[in-house]
């Protein structure tokens, strides 16, 4: 009887409430269809479809979040190769050709745009509402197509608020890349204390509770060779906060 009397109570004090915090299990059924592939479709190769990241649907349901290093840098147009989204259909996968109509390579970001029907889109959330010590989760495809094309969700804490590049310990350390990361203005990166794949870029990270999306999943901290990164992952997971979305969708 008391079981049933805290059940009751508990129940007519959340009717109360104007707005209702989700679980994360409601939470992940809401976010799971705005979850796509991001790759490439060429008939003459086998398999035609294949995608090697994650992306999200935002605004209008035609918009597509990823990350730059997700979209390839050349398509074999003498092959007619296309560019687009990857969808569940059924039993199997649609293909939906998409144009890029965004890029951001300094914030990792890239904005897809496609054709026809809507898919269910993610809301963005506020930068203000990102706060360590935060409990947060994401979305994605782990290992792209090796698991295939069913969105898995893994938890993550704010660890930090840091600059995007770390001071190295040694120059010998510096490579080109570093060096030109050091030349732009830094701005601020979210470390997660999380697990996350190559697959999972582009993935967003939200709020548990709203669903509304803080950031997107853009690296991983790798130990050793770039292999280890699926062997033996260091846990620490790295995410560009939404206002770089924000501005790139803006332009």
């Amino acid at each position: 009887m008391i079981g049933l009397k805290l059940a009751t109570g508990v129940l007519a004090f959340s009717i109360g409430l104007p707005a209702i915090a989700a679980t994360l299990v409601q939470t992940v059924a809401a976010v799971k269809p705005s979850i796509v592939g991001v790759g490439t479709q060429m008939q003459t190769r086998s398999p035609a479809i294949v995608f090697s990241g994650t992306g999200f649907v935002v605004g209008d349901g035609l918009s597509v979040i990823t990350n730059a290093h997700v979209v390839p840098n050349q398509l074999d147009g003498a092959k007619l190769e296309q560019i687009g989204i990857v969808v569940p259909d059924g039993a199997s996968v649609r293909f939906r050709a998409a144009q890029l109509v965004g890029l951001d390579r300094e914030h990792d970001l890239a904005h897809l745009r496609i054709q026809g029907t809507p898919l269910p889109a993610l809301k963005l959330g506020d930068a203000s509402m990102a706060a360590e010590g935060q409990a947060l989760a994401f979305t994605g495809f782990p290992l792209g197509m090796v698991l295939g094309l069913f969105p898995a969700t893994h938890r993550a804490l704010l660890a930090a608020i840091t600059p995007v590049m770390q001071p190295s310990l040694s120059a010998r350390r510096l490579d080109a890349r570093a060096v030109t990361q050091l030349q732009r203005t830094p701005f601020s990166i979210y470390q997660l204390d999380g697990t996350a794949y190559p697959g999972n870029s582009g993935s967003p990270l939200y709020d548990p509770d709203t669903g509304q999306v803080l950031a997107v999943i853009n690296m991983v901290f790798v130990k050793g060779l770039k292999e280890s990164a699926i062997t033996a992952p260091s846990g620490i997971t790295y995410a560009i906060p939404v206002r770089h979305v924000k501005e790139l969708l803006a332009r």
